[in-house]
């Protein structure tokens, strides 16, 4: 059995508003850490089913159950630093996005509103914008573990982290508000658009 190793992207980031440097530098290197684990993990497995399968079995399957907490980590990580390259980008009110976003919310400013109120939730976990081409809309939705609750098959069009370790060095818990105001103030709308112009072609 071949394992491909997946190697840690690099996002070209501009300074942002409301959120240091620092915090993305520790963000970062906890996304490495996603992508070495990943690694190590497949490479553990091939190593023991090659030794004896049978007799690690055991270990094998609670193996395979910690690749998708490593994998969606390592994943939706990429998702939430690429949308943040090349800076705050406003929305285009004519793109197909605002429209989908309009008619399921109200208005842009509605799913900014509602997006924020589900940031807003206790405990860690993310906020993921997703399409639902099949349905004909998209959902907000709130993930507390990333490899548990993800709506099957539908793209991610917007994530954001909102477990401590993504803004504790610039907020206390207590802010998280300001994290997300920051967070939407700094994404590229641009981005997020093309997201959903390829889950409707």
């Amino acid at each position: 059995m071949r394992i491909h190793r997946y190697k840690p992207q690099t996002f070209d980031l501009p300074t942002l508003n409301g959120i240091s440097d620092k915090q993305i530098e520790v963000h970062l290197e906890l996304y490495k850490g996603y992508v070495k684990h990943v690694n190590h993990i497949r490479e553990q497995i091939k190593d023991l089913t090659e030794t004896d399968s049978a007799k690690y079995a055991y270990a094998i399957a609670e193996l395979r159950r910690r690749l998708g907490f490593e994998f969606n980590g390592m994943r939706m990580h990429e998702y939430y630093f690429t949308q943040l390259e090349g800076g705050a980008q406003a929305v285009d009110p004519d793109a197909a996005l605002v429209q989908a976003l309009t008619e399921k919310y109200g208005s842009f400013e509605g799913f900014i509103e509602h997006f924020t109120t589900v940031g807003m939730t206790r405990g860690v976990g993310w906020v993921i914008l997703y399409a639902d081409p099949k349905g004909g809309t998209v959902h907000t939705a709130w993930i507390s573990e990333h490899e548990l609750g993800q709506l099957g098959s539908l793209p991610v069009l917007l994530a954001i982290d909102m477990w401590e370790h993504a803004f504790m060095v610039d907020y206390l818990p207590a802010e998280k508000k300001q994290y997300i105001d920051a967070f939407l103030n700094n994404v590229n709308w641009e981005t997020v658009a093309k997201r959903f112009e390829c889950c409707e072609s």
